[in-house]
């Protein structure tokens, strides 16, 4: 349904985006993930046809949005950052103007805006002033006109920025429902974002795509089965010598004291090494039953950071390599992004929810 073929997008002698490609199919939800500057919103921008490319292309149902821009953005409902609403109209008033300017050729208007305001939530708001809404239903009016038309595509530009809690859980679960029958692809560096609503995550960095995969897929990308939980009864220090001893164990540790007699060890393996069937016999052997045994998944946010590092580091020069990429790891801290990467205003907002900014009365 989304086809991007080489796109390539310089501002002054700046690459926003570098030759990436990805396509998404019909009925999928993805994240577009990344730090702020990294080449998000400049890639939306030219997928909805608000900006051009240097090079590539651009494909919406295999219409070229260059060159059919029309035919293109009949297929797409988009949704900015900041929703794109006159606040001095009504919903109704509203809704009505966007459907008369994206020229909807439906004949039966008010069930269709009727169900749209269903559909996100807005049917007790329908007749009241924009300006009076609270920030998490204007989002939802915003989400409202993107609808407008019934699109196939959604392109969602940081839906949940500025909302509470609640809010963002009301708009995440909204998004969930409208892909039961819509592709859409989502903009965020909102972590928690991802696992919540897409089944597939494309991160993004410098301009270019680092990966592309399930969220619940990219922690095996980056650590396999190299990490696990091992929860053993017996004493301590006996059953960490016996891991240690194991032939392809690399580090060993106690974490905690899961109960009476019996710890969790931390176990790491040295790559490509299995030693699940050797450390089970040493085990065995010395009379320490293991209790459990579970992956050490990293969280999104590391491996979100342990991509982006990764990527940062390799385009470093050699002398300049980080000397201790754990170090960075441990700190939590994404390299700074280089300004001018982004059209337009950067992206806001942080990890894992964003303040309520909104001071009009609630609806």
């Amino acid at each position: 349904m989304i086809e991007v073929s080489s796109l390539t997008k310089t501002y002054g002698k700046k690459r926003g985006i570098d030759r990436i490609s990805f396509t998404i199919g019909e009925g999928e939800i993805v994240g577009f993930l990344g730090p702020n500057g990294a080449g998000k919103t400049t890639t939306m921008n030219i997928i909805t046809g608000y900006l051009s490319a240097n090079s590539g292309a651009a494909r919406i149902g295999g219409i070229d949005v260059l060159e059919d821009p029309l035919e293109a953005k009949k297929r797409i409902g988009y949704l900015p950052e900041q929703p794109p609403l006159y606040l001095d109209m009504t919903v109704e008033e509203y809704l009505n103007f966007i459907y008369d300017l994206k020229g909807v050729k439906t004949p039966r208007r008010r069930p269709h805006l009727e169900e749209i305001c269903q559909l996100v939530g807005l049917t007790d708001h329908y007749k009241r002033v924009c300006r009076n809404l609270s920030k998490g239903y204007k989002q939802r009016v915003g989400l409202a006109q993107a609808l407008v038309g019934n699109p196939e595509v959604l392109i969602l530009d940081e839906p949940t920025v500025g909302l509470d809690p609640k809010q963002i859980i009301e708009i995440r679960n909204v998004i969930k429902n409208l892909g039961r029958n819509r592709t859409i692809i989502l903009s965020t560096h909102i972590l928690q974002e991802v696992s919540a609503i897409c089944e597939r995550v494309l991160v993004i960095n410098n301009g270019r795509i680092v990966a592309d995969d399930r969220p619940e897929n990219l922690s095996a990308l980056i650590t396999g089965d190299r990490k696990l939980i091992y929860r053993v009864a017996g004493p301590r220090e006996s059953v960490r010598r016996i891991i240690r001893s194991v032939e392809g164990v690399q580090f060993a540790d106690v974490t905690v004291q899961a109960e009476k007699g019996s710890y969790d060890f931390l176990v790491e393996a040295k790559p490509n090494v299995d030693i699940r069937k050797p450390l089970f016999a040493a085990l065995a052997r010395a009379g320490y039953p293991i209790l459990q045994i579970k992956s050490m998944d990293l969280s999104l946010e590391d491996i979100f950071i342990k991509l982006v590092d990764e990527k940062r580091k390799t385009s470093l020069p050699h002398n300049k390599q980080p000397k201790r990429a754990e170090a960075e790891l441990s700190t939590g801290s994404a390299p700074e992004p280089e300004p001018g990467a982004e059209d337009g205003p950067p992206d806001s907002g942080g990890i894992p929810f964003a303040e309520a900014e909104e001071k009009d009365g609630e609806a």
